[in-house]
């Protein structure tokens, strides 16, 4: 299990504490959300494997290969050989949330009930995802989501179960009427609905990996469930599956490969409360609800951030024009990023270059973080 490294902040302890602590927490795979050098630096010759982000800020202003070079130069060259960046991901929730057009363009495949096999992505953007997945396919990079059941819970609390959204035992499940698979809790549907999209649109031989899921300790009056005590439960259930390496339903072969969200609550993030409370851990260390297990974060002199850059960009364009663009310049970045790397030979050999297409599944899927999913019960 890996975790998400998130600095949207103004008291966070410098990256050379938060080596320790994640050292004391044995973890080993951390997720960035740019390239900041300070905590590439800090965590050089540490073992720890790091997938670096592409903000959305370069998408539209870095589509050629030449621009893409120089990325590669400034933010991941310097760092081969100490420090371990095994995958790098081009943009994250891509998104407007002001855009009301979403509403009647998500496919609502992965709301409570629907089935996981119904899975698909929006139809508009097939002649654009479709290359996207064929590049996947051909170079075998993961498809990297992020799945968040508790979305879906407080979005429809009286509908969707508490205890299947928390891995919980006491729940009924639900068995898909296509597949006769059983699920007996959402995050392992969701992902399954991915797979299920993807084989839609012609793939078999992609792997779905969960960059993001989490569950907020704190929320505004109308996030229902936002508590220590469930995001307690979602994480320590979640860290069970892992360990006994389990697949979901369609893939049993296949271990889920989850990144949680996050390493520690980020006070200077916009929106609900939630998004400000997702933290397994307070910025002096202390964990915010029991874990089941402990961490240590050590002293030292700290840096205050500010903010990191490249993290949640907004963008006051259109969404679908923009997610239009965004993919297309995606694809060539892919290419070029692709190319780019087959002349580094002190790149590590076993990494995964990959995932390299992170548009929240909220956005092609109907599980939208900000509520601008819709059930339907015809087919898409």
């Amino acid at each position: 299990m890996g975790i998400n490294y998130g600095q949207i902040a103004n008291n966070l302890p410098s990256p050379s504490r938060v080596v320790g602590l994640l050292q004391s927490l044995n973890v080993s795979r951390v997720k960035l959300y740019d390239a900041d050098p300070n905590v590439l630096l800090a965590f050089a010759n540490t073992n720890v494997e790091f997938i670096i982000g592409l903000g959305n800020e370069y998408i539209q202003s870095v589509p050629d290969a030449a621009k893409a070079q120089a990325w590669i130069e400034t933010h991941v060259k310097p760092y081969i050989g100490r420090t371990k960046i095994t995958c790098i991901t081009v943009g994250n929730e891509v998104d407007n949330s002001n855009d009301t057009q979403l509403l009647t363009n998500l496919v609502p495949a992965m709301q409570s009930a629907y089935p996981p096999s119904a899975g698909s992505f929006r139809p508009d953007l097939a002649e654009v995802i479709q290359p996207l997945l064929s590049f996947h396919s051909q170079t075998g990079y993961p498809f990297l989501i992020n799945a968040y059941p508790f979305f879906a819970y407080k979005g429809s609390p009286d509908e969707v179960s508490l205890d299947y959204a928390l891995f919980g035992s006491n729940n009924t499940g639900m068995t898909d009427p296509i597949t006769n698979l059983y699920y007996d809790n959402m995050l392992y549907a969701q992902v399954d609905a991915v797979y299920s999209a993807i084989k839609a649109m012609g793939h078999t031989n992609i792997e779905v990996k969960v960059s993001e899921t989490g569950w907020p300790s704190k929320g505004d009056a109308d996030e229902v469930g936002a508590t220590p005590q469930n995001a307690g439960l979602y994480n320590g259930n979640l860290f069970k599956r892992v360990q006994a390496r389990q697949g979901t339903p369609a893939k049993p072969s296949v271990p889920i490969d989850v990144h949680v969200f996050a390493l520690f609550n980020e006070d200077l993030k916009p929106g609900p409360t939630s998004e400000r409370n997702y933290g397994l851990f307070y910025p002096d260390g202390s964990p915010v609800y029991n874990m089941g297990f402990h961490a240590y974060l050590p002293e030292g002199t700290d840096i205050a951030y500010t903010s990191a850059s490249g993290s949640d960009v907004s963008h006051p364009c259109s969404f679908d024009t923009f997610l239009v663009e965004f993919l297309k310049n995606v694809q060539v970045m892919l290419i070029a990023l692709h190319c780019l790397f087959a002349g580094f030979s002190s790149f590590q050999s076993d990494s995964i270059f990959g995932g390299l297409f992170n548009v929240f599944m909220r956005a092609l899927f109907c599980t939208q973080r900000r509520g601008r999913g819709q059930k339907t019960l015809e087919d898409q």
